[in-house]
């Protein structure tokens, strides 16, 4: 028959008094945190329209014609020879897309720019959803 021991009842207290703590904390840490805060605005990106590594690269207010209207990328389309590059703008004010989903830039044209890198000649084609 095992017995508990004096060490393994104070570990096991100690652990939970340890893992009651850091809840604790990090509860109040999510509390001073508002969860509906909206990104500071600033100022729209600037526009672009050039030709970078052979490929044309567009960037400028949506229109409500891409496939999401503008919705991730906070009223902004990006485009490469024509087809459109998902982006997605992150609440710190960088932007993501579906190419480099983990490499956040600082504006549009460097997201572009570095889409156009990652595919390495390689057509994009269009997101489709469903």
């Amino acid at each position: 028959m095992s017995s508990i021991t004096r060490r393994r009842a104070l570990g096991v207290a100690a652990g939970a008094a340890g893992a009651a703590a850091g809840l604790a904390l990090a509860g109040s840490a999510l509390a001073d945190t508002p969860r509906d805060a909206a990104p500071a605005a600033g100022p729209a990106p600037a526009s672009f329209d050039e030709v970078y590594q052979g490929r044309r690269i567009k960037g400028g207010p949506a229109h409500g014609g891409g496939h999401h209207g503008g919705h991730h990328g906070g009223g902004y389309t990006v485009t490469i020879d024509g087809e459109e590059l998902h982006v997605m703008q992150n609440a710190d004010g960088t932007w993501i897309s579906v190419i480099n989903h983990y490499e956040p830039v600082a504006t549009p044209k460097s997201l572009a720019r570095a889409a156009v890198r990652e595919l390495q000649g390689a057509p994009l084609v269009p997101l489709t959803l469903g």
